[in-house]
């Protein structure tokens, strides 16, 4: 009865170690989205479609995860090239002169189970700003086709294009002033 404790223990103790490490996101399976409130009636979503998000940790429940993400701002797509374009342009991203967006984490506070508050400085058309997010650890599976662990996570939260400078010339009644973000993401173990 020892030996199976003691193979049991062995046995956790080393899943837990292969999955403490770094992480980077599957881009066939993550998205970074986010929507405004358009003339307060409907809203407009959309996504950065080039972005790398990689995560690390030492526990293998993520409860010390560290979270950095860039993305290609000109990479933005809301389905309308016109729309797309504007968003680019010096009204709104101006991504010739501020090409990039960065996210990187300075605290994660549990939340309930799976769930914490990821805190971190947001820079956003050469603003940067701390944000704190709502973030959902989904699991850790193997994954089907490559047999390699996959870790899921959502991170859901608000922001206020105002506090970035972006879109200065269009009022709140125009377009709202939060922009929701949403990122769902699937990890693969580097």
């Amino acid at each position: 009865m020892k030996k199976l404790a003691f193979l049991f223990t062995a046995f956790a103790a080393l899943s837990a170690f292969a999955l403490a490490g770094s992480w980077k996101s599957d881009k066939a399976h993550s998205r970074l989205g986010f929507s405004v409130t358009h003339l307060g009636i409907s809203d407009i979503s959309g996504e950065f479609r080039n972005f790398d998000v990689t995560v690390s940790s030492s526990k293998a429940d993520f409860s010390d995860a560290k979270f950095e993400l860039t993305a290609d701002v000109a990479s933005i797509n809301t389905s309308v090239d016109m729309r797309d374009k504007h968003l680019q342009s010096p009204d709104f991203f101006d991504a010739a002169k501020f090409p990039t967006l960065t996210f990187k984490s300075t605290a994660l506070k549990p939340a309930g189970k799976n769930k914490y508050k990821v805190t971190g400085n947001l820079t956003l058309h050469g603003v940067t700003r701390p944000v704190t997010m709502d973030l959902v650890y989904r699991g850790t599976i193997s994954n089907p086709m490559s047999k390699a662990p996959t870790a899921g996570f959502q991170v859901t939260g608000t922001i206020k294009r105002s506090e970035f400078g972006i879109g200065a010339g269009f009022p709140a009644p125009m377009l709202s002033d939060d922009v929701r973000i949403k990122a769902d993401g699937e990890f693969g173990k580097q």
